[in-house]
């Protein structure tokens, strides 16, 4: 059970007595120490009041007015790099990336021997490859961009917003995405492995021929506008997630826990493994898309003789 107080949580301003410095909560989760390979559960990350490098912080303290209370002006009030989306009874917290104060820093490669990058924007690159592994990506924008081979393994997102790119077949194991928007972008092939999923949007995506194994919600999650011709679903937990105006012709729900997946506003009379889905949300007129999908899946001949 956490023990962290209530008062320290992303978005609040707070005090590093270490460093002497105000700053606001950028991150909280676990974390892994790219030089010393020391896991850190529950670090806290900072950015500095008006914008800056966002940097770990080993303690805090709440603050209480500090110096500008103290002169008698009023105490700033806390910002919050997070905008709010609702999909059915799905609530997702996203990054707000364009808030006035926050500084994204162009960079060249995502990368880093540190392990860590943040606060950054990526984009209007055409790769060859991109090989990633162990590595955080904390606060930043990644847009057009194209890679005809991407592995990434434990390749951690949080606060990251990805457009407009075609990251191909992609192979993603072992990573945790948090509140993270993923739109207009394609993973076309893509295999997508033991992957937690906590406020994730995918908007507007290819996702054709794509397998999820493994992949777990761990908080709301949302495929909105989304093709998933002939994608797979195996050994999968989507409890509460949402699928909204998706294409769903031939997509496979394998074992899995779908418990209040939300599946309204979709075509279901051409999707495979209808027995799997016990326990999900639909309207009352698609009854008989999942009467046809059965009788399809299950080769059943209908006929008056």
């Amino acid at each position: 059970m956490s023990r962290r107080p209530s008062w320290l949580y992303e978005g609040a301003r707070v005090l590093d007595p270490a460093e002497d410095r105000e700053g606001i909560v950028q991150f909280i989760g676990d974390w892994e120490d790219p030089k010393t390979r020391r896991f850190i559960p529950e670090a806290v990350f900072l950015r500095p009041e008006g914008g800056g490098v966002t940097g770990r912080t080993s303690s805090t303290r709440r603050h209480r007015g500090g110096p500008a209370a103290a002169r008698g002006h009023p105490t700033p009030t806390t910002r919050s790099t997070m905008a709010i989306r609702t999909f059915g009874h799905a609530t997702i917290t996203l990054p707000e990336l364009d808030e006035p104060g926050l500084y994204l820093s162009n960079v060249d490669s995502l990368d880093s021997s540190r392990g860590t990058i943040q606060d950054f924007a990526y984009g209007d690159a055409d790769l060859r490859s991109l090989d990633l592994a162990q590595t955080q990506l904390v606060t930043g924008r990644i847009a057009s961009m194209r890679a005809k081979r991407v592995e990434l393994e434990a390749v951690n997102l949080h606060g990251v917003e990805i457009t407009g790119s075609d990251l191909g077949s992609a192979r993603w194991t072992g990573s945790k995405l948090t509140r993270v928007h993923i739109r207009d972008c394609k993973l076309m092939g893509a295999a997508l492995d033991s992957l937690v999923l906590d406020d994730v949007l995918f908007e507007d995506c290819k996702f054709d021929f794509a397998t999820f194994e493994k992949v777990r919600a761990t908080g709301p999650v949302a495929f909105i506008g989304c093709v998933l011709t002939e994608a797979t679903f195996t050994d999968c937990e989507l409890s509460d997630s949402v699928f909204t105006d998706c294409t769903l012709r031939l997509t496979e729900f394998g074992t899995g826990r779908y418990r209040n997946t939300d599946l309204r506003e979709n075509d279901l009379s051409a999707i495979r493994g209808v027995a799997n889905l016990a326990k999900v949300r639909i309207d009352p007129g698609q009854q008989s898309d999942l009467a046809e999908a059965l009788v399809s899946e299950l080769d059943i001949t209908v006929g008056d003789d």
